[in-house]
């Protein structure tokens, strides 16, 4: 008994010293509109700290509560003012990057009208961009830009039409006879074939990359990965079957019908975010012929009796946040070495399962495909 009393013990005091901390942190007022409000809104608003402040307009509302992060855990409550307006701020900062959050108001779901909507935890979703120090490799600039074209696609195995967006780099439309490696990027859990440009600035990546001289250009392709019947805590009961077919028999035939593309083992790789990364892994093991470069960010590993008597991938890339499993991806990557493997492990510094991990991701993934 004596043990457990004291380890209680320090359990309090640690949490009575973190209050104290927190509390003797003084929040600067440099609070600026996030970058994904809507045109001419004010609010939520974040500071040079990661800290973030809400203002909504329901003077009938009991409580208004702020739900952040994917399925909205958590939640910062807001204080009616004397004109009937719901404000608050978060307790702590937030990591670098983009956060999808909601707005819960006297129990009923809705999103916050200042922001932009991300397609996120399988709905539209507010957003919010907490400022990074390193926000620069995926800033819009003026360098020249590839485009982002909207694809329908038949896929006979579904009975359906189904969509795709494909990046095309800047030198795609100046140079008709050149043709291009492709990289089949998939989403996360919840989230669609949009969400590696608008939450992932996957584009403006490449277009940025490519305009320092740091990559060679190539196409990314990104299509819808999954059902929205499976639910949060549900990935074990998802096949990858379904999509394995559609990606393997129907997608990729159908890029290399209409895109200038190099169609063979060598220039075509896949990669994935979370539950892309599981689709990633599942697929690269099944269809070792049709892809030669694999990451897997946030999604993952691969160890070498996985990889036994199949077609040697070129490259192998794995990745996670500093706040995720950093060991288990640097213990996988350096177990690939060891077997032959040219295997990379990287670790974005101060992140969690987010978008900034997988921005950064994609940001030291790209040099290295197609070399």
């Amino acid at each position: 008994m004596k043990k457990y009393t004291l380890a209680a013990l320090l359990m309090a005091f640690t949490t009575v010293l973190c209050f104290a901390q927190n509390a003797q942190t003084e929040i600067k007022e440099d609070f600026k509109p996030s970058p994904k409000n809507q045109p001419g809104k004010e609010y939520p608003q974040v500071n040079s700290q990661g800290y973030a402040r809400f203002r909504v307009e329901a003077p009938d509302a009991k409580s208004v509560v702020v739900s952040l992060g994917l399925g909205g855990q958590g939640g910062t409550v807001l204080n009616k003012n004397e004109e009937g307006v719901w404000m608050g701020t978060t307790a702590g900062p937030m990591d670098e990057g983009f956060h999808y959050y909601h707005l819960r108001v006297d129990g009923g779901v809705f999103n916050d009208p200042g922001t932009h909507n991300y397609f996120g935890s399988t709905r539209w979703e507010s957003g919010i961009e907490i400022p990074a120090h390193d926000e620069e490799f995926y800033a819009l600039k003026d360098v020249p830009h590839g485009h982002v074209h909207q694809v329908l696609f038949s896929s006979p195995s579904t009975n359906s039409v189904k969509t795709a967006y494909v990046y095309t780099p800047p030198s795609y439309v100046k140079d008709a006879s050149k043709r291009y490696p492709v990289l089949y990027l998939q989403h996360g859990w919840g989230e669609n074939e949009t969400s590696w440009i608008n939450q992932g600035h996957a584009n403006l990546i490449m277009d940025n990359l490519i305009a320092e001289g740091k990559t060679d250009p190539f196409i990314i392709v990104m299509t819808y990965g999954m059902t929205n019947e499976v639910k949060f805590g549900g990935l074990r009961d998802f096949k990858v079957d379904d999509f394995q077919a559609v990606l393997v028999d129907e997608l990729i035939p159908y890029i290399d019908a209409n895109f200038r593309t190099l169609t063979d083992w060598e220039n075509r790789a896949m990669a994935g975010l979370s539950m892309g990364g599981m689709e990633t892994h599942a697929i690269t093991l099944n269809k070792p012929e049709v892809f030669s470069h694999y990451a897997l960010l946030s999604g993952g590993i691969y160890t070498p009796e996985q990889l036994e008597g199949r077609d040697k991938p070129k490259l192998i890339f794995i990745s996670s946040g500093s706040k995720e499993n950093p060991d288990r991806v640097n213990s996988a990557a350096k177990a690939l070495k060891d077997a032959g493997f040219n295997a990379v492990s990287y670790v974005s510094e101060g992140t969690a399962h987010e978008f900034q991990t997988w921005r950064r991701s994609l940001h030291q993934l790209a040099p290295m495909l197609f070399q």
